[in-house]
C-alpha cells in the first residue's frame, strides 16, 4: 500500500484517485474549487479544499509523507508550474504533474518533476494506432519504437506451436502471453499449441506487429 497525494480533481484527477484507492492505497485530494469537493466527499474520506500554490497549505498537507504527488491542473500551466516547483522545495519524494503539450512537458521537467503525464495526448496516440490498423485490441507504449499489442491470433496459427510458427524469426515480435477468455498464458512455452480464441500478447515495433495483425 502506497500514499499518494492529488492535486486537482478534474476528470483525470478524479479518475485517478478513484483507480488508487480501489487498488487498496491512501488517497489524499485537493482541490481549490469548494464545490468539487463537495461533490466527492462521499467518494474520498481525505479531500480538502486549499490553494496548492499557498506554500502553507502544501506544507499543512505532509508532502514527505506521500510516496507520489500528482499535480493534475494542466488546465492552468501556471498553477502547474508553481505548485511542482513548491513540491520539490518541500521536499516531495516524487512528482508526477500532468501536460497538455511537449513544451509544458519540458518546464516541468526542469523545474523538478520526476515524470509528466500527457493524459489526453495518449489516449488520442493509443486510440488512433488501435482504429487505423487491423486487429489491434489493446496496446501500451513502451519506447516511441516498441510497445506491447493485444491481436487475435492468426487463424493459421489454430493448431500449430510457437516453435512450429517460428514466430520471433519469421515475425520480429515476441509473444509474452496469450490470453483465451478469462485464462492468461504468462510467456508461453515453445510447445504451446495455439488454440481458437486465443489473443496473443506481443511486444515489437509497430510495422512488424502491423504486418502480423494484418495476416487475419
Amino acid at each position: 500500500m502506497k500514499s499518494f497525494l492529488i492535486i486537482g480533481t478534474g476528470r483525470f484527477g478524479k479518475h485517478l484517485a478513484m483507480k488508487l484507492i480501489e487498488l487498496g492505497n491512501d488517497v489524499v485530494v485537493v482541490d481549490k474549487d469548494a464545490e468539487k469537493i463537495d461533490r466527492l466527499t462521499t467518494i474520498f474520506t481525505d479531500s480538502f479544499v486549499g490553494d496548492c500554490r499557498n506554500e502553507g497549505v502544501l506544507r499543512s498537507l505532509g508532502i514527505n509523507n506521500f510516496d507520489v504527488c500528482f499535480v493534475c491542473t494542466a488546465q492552468d500551466f501556471q498553477a502547474s508550474l508553481e505548485i511542482t516547483s513548491m513540491l520539490k522545495e518541500l521536499g516531495a519524494k516524487f512528482v508526477v504533474s500532468t501536460a497538455n503539450r511537449d513544451r509544458q512537458a519540458n518546464l516541468l521537467l526542469k523545474i523538478g518533476a520526476d515524470d509528466v503525464i500527457y493524459a489526453e495526448k495518449q489516449i488520442a496516440e493509443k486510440t488512433g494506432i488501435r482504429y487505423n490498423a487491423k486487429n489491434i485490441v489493446d496496446l501500451i507504449q513502451i519506447t516511441d519504437e516498441y510497445a506491447i499489442y493485444e491481436i487475435p491470433v492468426v487463424s493459421g496459427w489454430i493448431g500449430k506451436t510457437i516453435v512450429e510458427i517460428d514466430v520471433r524469426k519469421k515475425f520480429k515480435v515476441n509473444i509474452i502471453a496469450v490470453k483465451n477468455g478469462d485464462t492468461i498464458t504468462p510467456a508461453p512455452g515453445a510447445n504451446y499449441t495455439f488454440s481458437q480464441g486465443d489473443y496473443i500478447m506481443v511486444i515489437g515495433k509497430q510495422e512488424d506487429v502491423f504486418r502480423l495483425a494484418d495476416k487475419n
